[in-house]
């Protein structure tokens, strides 16, 4: 899997970057078959003075999470944009599996 941080509007840190890096590498705990994860950091502030991240995790089969988020801190923006990740993931694993467990594929039938 590759691993993607960019930004936009200024420079980030090495540690900042390999910060990221690892923790998107733990989305693959979620969803095993993702094949591509882009962080883009926005260092431009906006009237409020937040940063914006976006995350772009491409699985197989053409699938892709986006998530996006602000806030006054890289990782917290981060660990936000993150979580709207995990929860399309999930959403995504779950419309997967129960495709099997419809009632209307029969196996139970009441006669």
């Amino acid at each position: 899997m590759q691993v993607t941080v960019s930004a936009r509007h200024g420079h980030l840190s090495d540690e900042v970057q390999q910060q990221l890096k690892d923790k998107s590498e733990k989305l693959l705990h979620f969803f095993n078959r993702l094949t591509m994860i882009a962080v883009t950091v926005d260092l431009h502030r906006d009237p409020n003075g937040k940063l914006k991240v976006e995350i772009l995790a491409t699985a197989e089969h053409k699938h892709e999470f986006v998530g996006a988020d602000e806030d006054d801190d890289v990782v917290v923006a981060f660990n936000k944009a993150a979580a709207h990740v995990k929860h399309q993931i999930t959403h995504h694993k779950e419309k997967i599996q129960d495709h099997r467990r419809d009632a209307d594929c029969g196996g139970n039938s009441a006669k």
